[in-house]
């Protein structure tokens, strides 16, 4: 017996009616694939929170990387500044007994001087460096995980036309902004990693999820781009991009 495949309408409907809350992926299993950095983000993370006594995680999301740690310091605070996931990591994050607090990514951080001998953030929007070295205690460290230059810019292309040159993601640019922001670098290395979008809903969901890849994207707005990617991947197997991620860990001075 035949199996008749989804249509492009059925697939890109599908795609822009899955909930975008949070930062579950899981909807994505079968659909899109992405490696992993061989540092282990969450490995890490796990190793630096049962180690600190205060700790801030900056643009949480849904609270879901943090919530997987085993042992939570004394103080854990997370900030993030989307309304519906600020609900989300309120609930994945009690367990825990963190508090989460709603932020903007660009205004200073609600909290006094030198009150964190960690903060992490994974995948920030921006990184306010000044405000990181202010609330870090001396001697405290800032672990993230940075998305690269022209991450998954294959598929922006693909969507919305050539990308502009972003300085402001690479590695150069994340060592000078932490040096004028006073912290000495530990670590600070780059991979790219492949992804794999295996049909047209799932680049749907994944665009409508991760906003800045395709700032303004709208099914209405690009749907030509997406029938011919659709047409693209039927005729040629899953389109393939890179993901780059940055990893950087950081000290301010004693």
């Amino acid at each position: 017996m035949s199996t008749t495949l989804p249509t492009f309408d059925e697939l890109v409907t599908e795609g822009a009616s899955v909930p975008v809350e949070g930062w579950d992926f899981s909807w994505f299993a079968g659909r899109a694939t992405e490696e992993r950095p061989s540092w282990g983000y969450s490995r890490l993370l796990a190793d630096r929170m049962s180690r600190a006594s205060a700790a801030l995680d900056l643009q949480t999301g849904g609270g879901e990387v943090l919530a997987t740690i085993a042992q939570a310091p004394p103080l854990l605070v997370a900030t993030e500044s989307w309304p519906p996931n600020v609900d989300v990591a309120r609930r994945n994050l009690a367990p825990l007994g963190a508090r989460v607090v709603a932020a903007t990514d660009r205004s200073d951080l609600p909290f006094r001087d030198a009150a964190f001998d960690l903060v992490v953030s994974r995948h920030p929007v921006d990184t306010r460096w000044p405000e990181v070295t202010r609330v870090l205690r001396p001697g405290g460290v800032f672990l993230s995980q940075q998305i690269g230059p022209r991450t998954v810019g294959e598929l922006a292309e693909v969507i919305a036309g050539p990308l502009p040159a972003n300085p402001r993601r690479g590695t150069a640019w994340i060592a000078a902004e932490a040096g004028a922001a006073g912290l000495e670098l530990l670590d600070l290395r780059e991979e790219s990693l492949r992804t794999v979008f295996h049909d047209i809903g799932a680049v749907v969901h994944f665009l409508r999820k991760v906003i800045w890849i395709v700032p303004g994207f709208t099914v209405e707005r690009y749907r030509d781009e997406l029938a011919a990617l659709h047409r693209r991947i039927e005729a040629d197997g899953p389109f393939v991009a890179y993901a780059r991620r940055i990893l950087v860990e950081a000290r301010k001075p004693r």
